[in-house]
């Protein structure tokens, strides 16, 4: 709509914000279907389907005692598109994080940022072939953890 001048345009006519705020497209309908809460990321790591099996190539797989996932078994998979990415998450009870290579070369690094319910914020780094015990799955004694972001990089 136009003023009097002609000079100016309604905001209700205005487009939509090019700023992109980096929230988790379908975040919401996984929290509610997977109890998965996905809070933001570059795009490059994506929450995928578990695979069934041995052959994990090509997926992250995180490992929590929780009731949560695609199945609710407490496997939650992800997936890296390109050389590396981040993506933020809360992730409650984690024990195991598996970076998504199956042998030397293969896969992307981690770096995980983890914290307990206390309030204690660690970093861990998983090898782009391997796993690491975080949480309880590093000491049976310890506190759980919240796994809060993971970054991927090439090997």
């Amino acid at each position: 709509m136009l003023t009097a001048q002609g000079s100016e345009i309604a905001a209700s006519d205005q487009p939509p914000s090019l700023v992109e705020d980096y929230s988790y497209p379908g975040a919401a309908a996984i929290l509610a279907t997977d109890h998965v809460q996905l809070i933001s990321g570059d795009g490059h790591i994506v929450y995928a389907p578990c695979p069934t099996g041995q052959d994990t190539v090509g997926v992250i797989q995180v490992k929590t005692t929780e009731a949560i996932g695609q199945t609710l078994n407490g496997r939650v998979c992800f997936k890296v598109l390109g050389t590396g990415g981040e993506l933020t998450m809360k992730i409650p009870a984690v024990y195991s994080i598996r970076a998504d290579g199956l042998s030397a070369g293969q896969g992307h690094k981690l770096k995980a940022s983890l914290t307990t319910d206390a309030g204690v914020h660690s970093s861990v780094d998983v090898p782009s072939d391997g796993t690491t015990q975080v949480g309880v799955g590093a000491d049976p004694n310890g506190d759980p953890t919240t796994l809060l972001e993971l970054v991927a990089t090439a090997p």
